[in-house]
């Protein structure tokens, strides 16, 4: 399994690194794990412990740029939903 966070780059062309592509990946690799993955790689843990870290996911989101702009154009909600977890039981798959 391969897990790789993204960010975003600003209009002045500097980039931000991504807390939210970073706790989701957290939690991607913290299921994995619990499930029996087998051992991690040092990056993949220090993802996985951020994500432990980090008790409320929405209000930790919702501080930040990412959380701020929705909700700035009336779509706070979209940030809690964005947030849930374990809320679906399918996946995107690409492939055969």
């Amino acid at each position: 399994m391969a897990v790789i966070t993204a960010g975003e780059r600003w209009p002045d062309r500097s980039l931000r690194p991504a807390l939210e592509d970073l706790l989701g990946a957290g939690a991607l690799i913290a299921d994995a794990h619990a499930q029996g993955a087998g051992s991690l790689p040092a990056e993949a843990s220090a993802v996985q412990a951020a994500y432990e870290a980090t008790p409320d996911l929405t209000r930790a989101i919702a501080a930040r740029a990412c959380g701020r702009e929705p909700a700035a154009t009336g779509f706070a909600a979209d940030v809690a939903i964005a947030t849930e977890e374990d809320s679906c039981t399918v996946v995107a798959r690409t492939g055969p």
